[in-house]
């Protein structure tokens, strides 16, 4: 049997410079017709296979490669299609996948969450009454073929029946997630053999829910689902497995008649131990010695001893190279970054330097003199960081050194604040109000990289945004909106925007990643301690609170976020850099409130993203990031309101921590699951204010008043007239002004006849 001494589980799908995003949005707006947008992704596809075999990874993963989202492509592939986009049967058009990603005309989008912990969004399969499942798609053997057609040999990706069932949703309580794996499991079947026909030797199947707390049920699941997929003729199967440390489940996945593990060691590293304990000869085992979600080299001379050990325990045919996870979560090419600064450049390893950090690895143990330049140049960059005075700074040790337990507090119970906030805003019921950002459309966009790249000078740039700011005052006050908010015209992403004015980060090119569909974020890299040299967003906050009577939000990124949304430094605790920035958005905070803002945004979509997989790790991640939110917002008065946003999160597991947080008011994404995520804050009787979406923003249809209201009474069901706001669920960057207006005009015209309904 081949077993190769290098592997990948997966690769970034957007390509070096985004001409993914590109070609979906062409395709999107009309530009580009559907056989466009094919054909520059199996551009895309032919171009990342050759890099990673020329890299030295032996087999590649294929049908990693999605136009939008690989948990989409599997459940259009399997036929779970909702019956509201009128799917009749046979192969899923491309118009009806894009409609369950986006929405279309009266059928709302499918719900998104993130992906585990990170920053990801996958789209959440549907499990409806009566659905028939049957294979409706060959792209899982068609890439393969296209690969081998290339030349390379390559690993074939397919999302494993548990994790599929367990990730998904029923949406009717008849519906029993064991008889979904049931029907699902003749097609993984039928998928195998048709693998093994075009001559696939090897097939990843990812399982990462292993990665978490199983009920027994669900543990079950696995023992039917694997005794169904051993019967049959099929590849080797290389079970992955990543995020998290298995041990919990050890037993259970070496119990699946699996031919091969692979093991994130990035993450927990002990499993190693535990695996050697425990599984039986002949087992082929992967190891995840690379970040595959981070940007900093690996350290090679400490992977090659871990390296040794398995070998030792395992054989050297039977052990492999990898990184932790699918690339999907790095940028894809450090050659491109000329501009960085060159020595903490040099610190730093992306999608196809890892590839290579693999291949020097798995050479290494052979003791190969060939790299031993390579091991001596890596060894060097492992020594100038530790080495590096760039990293610490003494003044921001000190400070996190002198933070208390009454930094955190605020001065007075949030029921003191309410009343004191009520008289001093005077807002009517049930207020508007959106979330931060406005559309940031082709112009804003073009005048950015003009100032950028100096074709226009500072004057005239901060000339466009003034306008632009002045534009947005004016269109929220004509839409009647409550709290206004300045639109963000200079910000360039979230978390970005914050961490190019503050010490401590450095920022890449083309460092993107994809966020959801063709979204892509640049995350800022950390690389030494934060410091906030001057204010951030004093400026544009106070110059549009200038233009108007009403109130408008200062808006900022939460700790936590920045923190979540950031290549993160490896060198000292998390909790530790989360801290610093907690103390730099605290002094952004006091700087609003002192310039007059009464309302003060802290947007934490990333909290619940954080959480450790396994319960066991929670109560230390929610005591500091919940820690960390209450520095950056407790040194205000009682009259001044802090809002928090959340995106996609599943609340019900940290409704405590959400409470312990004591914002005064939370907004949250709540139109795709229809409120059902209110549940959680009426079991606890949640006693701040809440602002559930009452409208999606990641889709371009605009909601009727119609719907927007039923989504409003509902929420009304689990919340007082006092605690609620009502708003979009997220930032509008990514929208268009023509839908901006109708549908926020829609949502104030709603507020209206619900808060006159209230009245009689």
């Amino acid at each position: 049997m081949n077993f190769p001494k290098t592997g990948n589980l997966g690769f970034p799908r957007m390509g070096a410079r985004r001409e993914l995003k590109f070609a979906l949005e062409g395709f999107w707006s009309g530009k580009h017709d559907e056989a466009e947008l094919r054909s520059v992704a199996a551009e895309l596809r032919r171009t990342h296979w050759k890099m990673q075999y020329e890299a030295g990874i032996v087999t590649p993963p294929s049908n990693d490669f999605s136009l939008y989202d690989h948990v989409l492509d599997l459940a259009t592939a399997v036929g779970a299609v909702p019956r509201r986009f009128g799917h009749t049967g046979g192969r899923v058009s491309l118009a009806t996948y894009f409609a369950m990603a986006r929405g279309s005309g009266g059928a709302t989008a499918m719900e998104m969450t993130k992906w585990f912990d990170t920053n990801y969004h996958y789209v959440v399969p549907e499990f409806e009454p009566e659905m028939q499942y049957e294979l409706l798609s060959t792209k899982i053997v068609d890439e393969y073929l296209e690969a081998r057609e290339q030349g390379i040999e390559t690993r074939p990706v397919l999302l494993g029946p548990v994790s599929f069932v367990l990730l998904g949703k029923p949406t009717d309580e008849s519906i029993d997630r064991r008889d979904v794996l049931l029907a699902l499991l003749p097609i993984y079947v039928e998928i195998l053999q048709r693998l093994r026909n075009a001559g696939a030797e090897w097939v990843q199947i990812d399982e990462p829910c292993l990665g978490l707390d199983l009920s027994d049920e669900s543990q079950s699941y696995y023992g039917a689902a694997y005794e169904a997929l051993r019967k049959s003729p099929r590849p080797n199967i290389m079970l992955a497995t990543y995020f998290a440390d298995i041990a919990q489940n050890l037993n259970l996945a070496l119990e699946l008649g699996v031919e091969g593990l692979h093991l994130d060691m990035v993450r927990a590293p002990q499993q190693l131990a535990a695996l050697s304990a425990k599984s039986k000869d002949g087992l082929f085992v992967s190891l995840g010695l690379i970040d595959g979600r981070n940007v900093w080299k690996a350290d090679l001379q400490k992977a090659a001893t871990v390296l040794r050990e398995a070998i030792a325990r395992f054989g050297a045919d039977k052990v492999q190279v990898a990184p932790s996870c699918s690339l999907l979560h790095t940028p894809v090419d450090l050659d491109l970054e000329v501009k960085m600064d060159p020595e903490i450049r040099s610190w730093m390893a992306f999608a196809k330097q890892k590839l290579s950090e693999s291949a020097v690895l798995a050479k290494a143990i052979d003791d190969d003199d060939s790299i031993v330049n390579e091991l001596n140049i890596n060894a060097a960059a492992m020594d100038s960081r530790r080495r590096s005075p760039r990293i610490h700074k003494e003044k921001v040790l000190q400070r996190v050194d002198s933070v208390d337990s009454s930094m955190l507090e605020r001065t007075s119970p949030y029921a003191v604040r309410h009343q004191q906030q009520a008289q001093a805003l005077k807002l009517p019921c049930l207020p508007t109000t959106t979330i931060g950002s406005f559309p940031q459309t082709a112009e804003v966009r073009k005048m950015r990289a003009s100032f950028r790249s100096g074709k226009i000078d500072a004057a005239s740039y901060k000339g466009f945004l003034e306008s632009e700011t002045e534009r947005c005052i004016r269109f929220q006050e004509q839409a009647g909106i409550d709290v206004l908010v300045h639109g963000e015209f200079e910000r360039n992403d979230m978390v970005e925007y914050f961490g190019e004015q503050l010490d401590g980060f450095v920022f890449s090119e083309y460092g993107w990643v994809q966020s959801y569909g063709s979204r892509c974020v640049k995350p800022p890299i950390i690389y030494g301690d934060v410091a906030r040299p001057k204010p951030m967003t004093l400026g544009w906050s106070s110059y549009a609170q200038s233009l108007t009577p009403l109130p408008v939000k200062g808006m900022l990124t939460g700790p936590v976020t920045i923190l979540q949304w950031s290549f993160v430094r490896d060198d000292q605790p998390r909790s530790q850099t989360c801290r610093q920035i907690a103390l730099a958005i605290r002094d952004e905070v006091r700087d609003l409130e002192a310039a007059g803002l009464k309302i003060i945004q802290i947007d934490e979509p990333a909290i619940r993203e954080g959480l450790p997989l396994r319960r066991a790790d929670w109560p230390v991640y929610l005591a500091w990031s919940v820690d960390a939110f209450r520095l950056a917002a407790s040194g205000v008065a009682d009259t001044t309101q802090i809002h928090t946003h959340m995106c996609y999160s599943e609340f019900n597991d940290m409704m405590d921590a959400i409470v312990r947080m004591d914002a005064d008011v939370i907004s949250i994404e709540c139109s795709r699951s229809r409120m059902e995520l209110l549940d959680a804050f009426k079991r606890v009787r949640y006693p701040n204010g809440i602002g559930p979406g009452v409208y999606d923003i990641h889709s371009p249809r605009v909601p009727a008043k119609g719907e927007m209201e039923g989504l409003l009474c509902k929420a009304l069901e689990v919340l007082s007239p006092e605690q609620l706001w009502v708003n979009p669920d997220c930032g509008l960057k990514t929208r268009g002004w023509e839908e901006v207006g109708q549908a926020l005009a829609n949502m104030v015209q709603t507020a209206k006849r619900v808060r006159q309904s209230l009245a009689k």
